[in-house]
């Protein structure tokens, strides 16, 4: 039992750096999610074909693919030339991504909307901003939140991949001590971490949908 309290601060001090990265992933990605959006929906065509082949190019290819691109690769590219440190060069490639697969779920849940809604805003004199910000996006809550659940929680999953930029995150904290100790136990104690922040992000969102329940007919 000592031992397993001796790894909690190294640990801890690595489910920091997974925390950090996660909660700025989504303060990214969420807003950028709906941008994308609303432009992959928008009736200017040229826009919305530049939008799809985006999210086409984010969702294809590996995650890690585009982590070590923007790393590695990034500062090799005529005109952008840019090389960002580690965490930086993380959170822009989760960021990009995430945003791509939230734009994809915010665009369902939008189009989801009864086309009523819209014919009863234009009735009412609204604007397609007004039409979008009091009646579409608070209907479309509702619907998103199970997916939105589900990409969250894997995003929490995902960002063990930062190791490959030698991040020390929890998995990799949990890996140095493994190979220091030669015991398996840090990766049982790193996967109840995880199993915690999983599990408050599903109390969470269980508790966003039965509120939003309540406003089913």
């Amino acid at each position: 039992m000592d031992y397993v309290i001796s790894l909690l601060g190294p640990l801890s001090n690595g489910a920091l750096v997974t925390l950090k990265l996660f909660v700025i992933t989504l303060v990214l990605s969420v807003p950028l999610g709906l941008a994308l959006a609303l432009a992959r929906i928008s009736p200017f065509k040229w826009l919305s074909r530049l939008v799809e082949g985006y999210i086409w190019l984010m969702r294809g290819t590996p995650l890690m693919l585009q982590l070590l691109f923007i790393y590695f690769a990034l500062p090799f590219v005529p005109v952008v030339g840019v090389r960002l440190p580690d965490f930086p060069a993380a959170v822009v490639a989760f960021a990009l991504n995430y945003a791509a697969y939230f734009a994809e779920i915010f665009r369902a849940g939008i189009q989801s909307v009864d086309r009523g809604q819209y014919e009863g805003a234009k009735v009412l004199g609204l604007s397609y901003g007004q039409t979008m910000r009091r009646i579409v996006l608070p209907q479309m809550i509702r619907t998103i939140l199970p997916p939105v659940s589900n990409e969250t929680i894997t995003l929490v999953k995902d960002t063990s991949l930062i190791y490959v930029l030698a991040l020390n995150d929890l998995l990799r904290a949990a890996r140095g001590i493994v190979q220091r100790d030669f015991t398996t136990t840090p990766f049982v104690v790193a996967a109840a971490f995880y199993l915690i922040m999983t599990l408050v992000l599903t109390w969470g969102f269980n508790r966003l949908e039965k509120r939003y329940a309540k406003y089913d007919a």
